[in-house]
């Protein structure tokens, strides 16, 4: 260890032992990787822990008023959403649309790919093997908010005549579950998810459609710091999924919903906005032909539906708005209305779009 780091280190030891926070710096990246341990259910040293614990405490700590956590920027006056933004437009130097360039749809050579994907999506029985009589397992991997507004969609979903009855809709998004906690292969998230699997009578090799909602904890830093780092986590857990599910086609991103109600640090603005840039660069980088992202190791990638609105003033593309009842008393999760309104978009995008109509929807 550096002699830098050292001091450091023990500076945080020794706050910790008077039962005190320090100011000393935390390399947050050694805390993400001492995290990653633990969440495999490796032995960590007391020492170790002691540092973890210290860097949740600073990460999550609020700074003055409004309870944001230490190196959360606040956000500008107005944010314009990323399916209203230009393509001349920018904002930290990136361009407008859900795929770049000002476009919400698309290109055509990414469709065509999407398109032939779209066609190995089949009922299929346990061993994975094509079945009229088969099932297409569709999940959620995400957090807590993701959790209570999936569970709602598969109310309205499985009550609605026009998904197929051959689709079996299965919650895998945990309380607390962010894509962090998603990133380890070995994460204890994916063993909740083969439960719930099996509960639900549905193979990891009938699972062929996934929907992920792109969230981190108490996100802090700039748009390359923290965005980027989601989009690390997040191609970690693409890859997991496409080990999991070996038949896995294709996966909806998602980005969050407005944080700007929210009085503390767990989604603020401008970080719940900006998390839909992470999902934005890896279909980009699918795209461009990143062979972290070929189809060997990723499902096609694509956007579906993005939730982000700012506030009450809405956006152009469809009015669609976020009210503080939408959302409960911490300002973060969803309310009844909220979970319901995110479950409509979900049914509209599922049984009216050209990419997920071919499977979703009754014959």
């Amino acid at each position: 260890m550096k002699p830098i780091a050292l001091i450091s280190f023990l500076l945080i030891t020794l706050a910790l032992a008077q039962g005190q926070p320090s100011n000393a710096p935390v390399d947050f990246a050694k805390a993400r990787l001492l995290h990653e341990r633990r969440q495999r259910g490796e032995s960590l040293t007391s020492a170790e822990v002691a540092y973890l614990d210290q860097a949740i405490q600073i990460r999550n700590a609020g700074a003055g008023a409004g309870g944001r956590a230490l190196n959360q920027r606040k956000a500008p006056e107005h944010l314009t959403p990323l399916t209203d933004l230009s393509a001349s437009a920018r904002y930290e130097g990136e361009d407008g649309g859900l795929y770049g360039g000002g476009q919400n749809i698309p290109p055509a050579a990414h469709r065509r790919a999407a398109e032939a994907e779209l066609a190995k999506i089949r009922p299929r029985n346990g061993t994975g093997e094509p079945d009229e009589n088969g099932v297409i397992g569709f999940v959620a991997i995400s957090m807590s908010n993701a959790t209570q507004e999936f569970s709602r969609f598969k109310q309205l979903a499985d009550n609605s005549p026009l998904k197929s009855p051959q689709v079996v809709i299965v919650d895998c998004a945990q309380g607390g579950q962010a894509m962090a906690e998603w990133a380890p292969p070995t994460a204890r998230p994916w063993g909740e998810a083969r439960r719930r699997l099996a509960i639900a009578n549905v193979s990891p090799l009938q699972v062929q459609a996934v929907w992920i909602k792109l969230a981190n904890k108490a996100p802090a830093g700039s748009l390359a710091e923290h965005a980027h780092q989601l989009e690390r986590d997040t191609l970690a857990v693409l890859q997991n999924a496409r080990a999991m599910f070996p038949n896995l086609r294709i996966a909806y991103l998602g980005s969050r919903t407005y944080g700007g109600y929210g009085g503390g640090g767990l989604n603020p603005e401008p970080y719940a906005y900006e998390s839909a840039f992470a999902a934005r660069w890896l279909i980009e980088r699918q795209m461009k032909g990143d062979p972290e992202l070929a189809g060997g190791k990723c499902p096609i990638l694509l956007w579906g539906p993005y939730l982000w609105a700012e506030g009450a003033k809405g956006r152009k593309i469809d009015q669609l708005i976020w009210e503080r009842s939408d959302f409960g008393p911490d300002g973060v999760h969803p309310s009844d209305s909220g979970r319901q309104k995110v479950a409509g978009l979900l049914l509209d995008f599922l049984t009216t779009d050209s990419l997920t109509k071919p499977w979703f929807r009754k014959k």
